[in-house]
């Protein structure tokens, strides 16, 4: 993975859970934009739906590693 593309996901995963939720939802608005743009041959960069794809897994894959995190951490508390 390219240096730029670890900076931005070491700061994805340092925002908070309200915040992550945030980006997310901002995150499908803009993707949901971009389709519309292409459906009415507005788009002038075609790279960028896949990018915001990408994205969108990304801030996706952390909310769940989180989830799977205070999964795992309450079990060890409860034995």
């Amino acid at each position: 993975m390219p240096r730029k593309s670890r900076a931005k996901v070491e700061e994805m995963r340092k925002l908070s859970d309200v915040d992550l939720d945030k980006e997310i939802e901002d995150t499908y608005r803009n993707y949901f934009s971009l389709k519309l743009q292409k459906e009415t041959l507005q788009l002038t960069n075609h790279r960028q739906p896949p990018a915001v794809k990408r994205k969108i897994a990304r801030l996706l894959t952390i909310k769940r590693q989180r989830e799977i995190t205070r999964v795992a951490q309450a079990e060890g508390q409860e034995s």
